[in-house]
């Protein structure tokens, strides 16, 4: 990667085809047509358990599928999910990229900064002298905390604050900042609007805007997209479509056959997440589990069982 593309992150283009995953007892998503043009805002909505984190997961590279074929950033998936998970960030996504809530927000930047110096630097890079290094990291951790909103002062302790202590949408906004550190081409997160007000659910999404405005894509899984989003829509038990919304993002016309996921589980399959974009401490990835497949008998913990079967990558 060249430094041209370091200081002018772009976004990835997304593209899916008859995307779908399933274990040996059931679907978690399938049928998923849609194309997301570099720097979309793109809202995969629906109720909670109708696949809307194994789709997510599934988009970045964290778990492998069975069927039809996806492409970030001209990366073909599942083939090359190691390569797409080098250009993907994730923000928040329960049980996968979690704030460790004993940690401080400075520590969370720091740690998150030295694992993206570690695992993502040039050889180049770390021959740098340690206060060359430091100024790169601290550089890197201020443009992640603007372009994320977090308004360290406006803290109750500054830098300071332990994450049990932030409010909802500051800890979102954390989490935003440390993916975005990693400078991805691809930021995904999840449940973006659960337990959020009126007034700081309309700031969220308007980050999320501001962040596909400056050229990073954005995947956000929620309960309701808006508006301008380019919509992804899951229905337990039925097909989703998805529909360009009111934004300038294009979405393949689906029809009722088309356009992705069935899911009764709850984020208990096992998928594999091993770039630094993940988390501070990278885990191994939780997806969604599914049913909706008329031919197979399917049960939560079948489900589970299943897409535990498929998550390595």
């Amino acid at each position: 990667m060249g430094t041209g593309t370091e200081e002018q992150p772009h976004g990835a283009a997304v593209v899916a085809d008859g995307f779908g995953l399933k274990g040996p007892r059931g679907w978690a998503f399938r049928e998923v047509s849609f194309r997301a043009e570099p720097g979309t805002l793109v809202a995969i909505e629906g109720p909670s358990g109708s696949g809307r984190t194994c789709l997510l997961l599934a988009l970045t590279g964290r778990m492998r599928t069975k069927e039809g074929h996806a492409e970030v950033g001209g990366l073909p998936l599942p083939r090359r999910m190691a390569a797409v998970r080098r250009i993907s960030a994730l923000g928040q996504v329960p049980g996968v990229s979690e704030l460790d809530p004993a940690f401080t927000v400075a520590e969370h930047l720091r740690e998150r900064a030295l694992l993206q110096r570690r695992y993502d630097g040039s050889v180049r890079a770390l021959l740098r002298r340690p206060a060359e290094r430091a100024a790169t990291a601290r550089t890197r951790i201020d443009e992640a905390v603007r372009a994320a909103g977090l308004d360290l002062d406006a803290l109750p302790k500054g830098e300071r604050t332990s994450v049990r202590d932030l409010e909802r949408l500051e800890a979102l906004r954390l989490s935003i900042a440390l993916a975005l550190i990693g400078r991805p081409r691809l930021l995904a997160l999840d449940d973006t609007d659960m337990k959020l007000s009126d007034a700081d659910r309309a700031e969220a999404w308007a980050l999320l805007r501001s962040l596909a405005a400056s050229g990073t894509t954005v995947l956000a899984v929620c309960s309701e997209a808006p508006e301008d989003a380019l919509r992804i829509t899951t229905l337990s038990g039925g097909n989703p479509a998805a529909d360009p919304g009111a934004g300038e993002a294009a979405a393949e016309d689906t029809g009722p056959g088309e356009a992705a996921a069935e899911d009764t589980g709850a984020r208990e399959a096992a998928a594999e997440d091993t770039a630094p974009g993940g988390t501070a401490a990278d885990r191994p990835a939780v997806g969604e589990t599914a049913t909706g497949d008329t031919t197979d008998a399917t049960t939560e913990e079948g489900a589970a069982d299943a897409l535990a079967e498929t998550g390595r990558a």
